[in-house]
């Protein structure tokens, strides 16, 4: 079975479209289709009376994309029996609250669902909807508690990579400021206020008479830590409206913040897991030649 793309061109319901473009299937067949196969809005649906609206598309997966995850700009790093790595890119959110938003774990259920697997994808950690870069899902809810109560003791290398306005001045060094949510944004305080205290080591590792390309290791894992310490530091990322220069005309057009390495002692087989995604190749060209 090959995978289509429907156009509705007239009010109906779910059921009655699929029955229409499998007329030599048996009714069982058709209930099959619809418990794996539907794809609407990039959303699997199982609702047999889900109504149709004229301009809708229906996606109806084959089998050449059974293993192949819907949002082609995502990729999996790693996966077993037990967890999923992608390499989430930029514009996606890990999770929401909200069913209707397409995330991280919306589009790993969907997969799992392809594959007519029972399991289903919870969140471990988070990245920022705009940073792009290795991200761990477990596929049961036990073992996501277990990973995120074990955090430290699991992850033992953990690295990012980003580019900064200017050059900073040690060019490697550490970071270190209490962080509180504020109203808009996460605020720094030099000293302990009663807010987190957050560790981020930097390193410089390349840079010009513009930019720098830098390296990033936490001791602490805190909402925006990253982007905030640059922005104490003198040197915000590259494309950051909340934590960079409000007269930013950066020449890329996503935030500079890539998570790049995860290293971690897998929770059930005791293995190391070890991985590491190139560059982002855009960060690379701004360095190609004096800008």
């Amino acid at each position: 079975m090959k995978t289509i793309e429907i156009e509705v061109k007239e009010p109906k319901k779910l059921m009655e479209l699929i029955a229409e473009q499998f007329p030599d299937s048996s009714r069982t067949k058709h209930k099959e289709i619809l418990a794996h196969r539907v794809l609407i809005a990039s959303r699997h649906i199982t609702q047999y009376d889900f109504p149709l609206h004229p301009g809708m598309k229906v996606i109806i997966m084959g089998d050449e994309n059974r293993n192949q995850l819907m949002n082609g700009k995502m990729t999996i790093a790693y996966e077993d029996r037990y967890l999923i790595v992608v390499n989430k890119p930029v514009g996606l959110l890990s999770s929401s609250a909200h069913p209707n938003d397409v995330t991280v774990i919306t589009e790993l259920n969907e997969y799992l669902i392809r594959r007519r697997s029972r399991q289903r994808a919870h969140v471990v950690h988070r990245l920022d909807r705009d940073t792009s870069g290795l991200l761990i899902v477990s596929k049961s809810k036990e073992l996501s508690r277990q990973l995120e109560h074990n955090w430290k003791e699991q992850v033992y290398d953990r690295a990012y990579v980003g580019v900064a306005w200017g050059a900073p001045v040690p060019r490697d060094g550490v970071i270190r400021t209490w962080l509180t949510d504020g109203e808009y944004c996460v605020e720094s305080s030099p000293v302990d206020n009663g807010g987190k205290l957050s560790v981020t080591h930097y390193k410089t590792l390349k840079s010009n008479n513009r930019f720098a390309l830098m390296q990033f290791r936490l001791d602490t894992g805190r909402r925006n830590q990253i982007r905030v310490h640059m922005r104490e530091l003198g040197h915000p990322l590259l494309k950051d409206p909340i934590y960079g220069y409000r007269d930013d005309n950066s020449p890329l057009k996503r935030l500079a913040l890539h998570a790049f390495k995860l290293c971690f002692h897998h929770p059930v087989t005791g293995k190391d897991v070890e991985l590491e995604t190139p560059i982002p190749p855009e960060f690379l060209e701004l360095f190609a030649k004096q800008k």
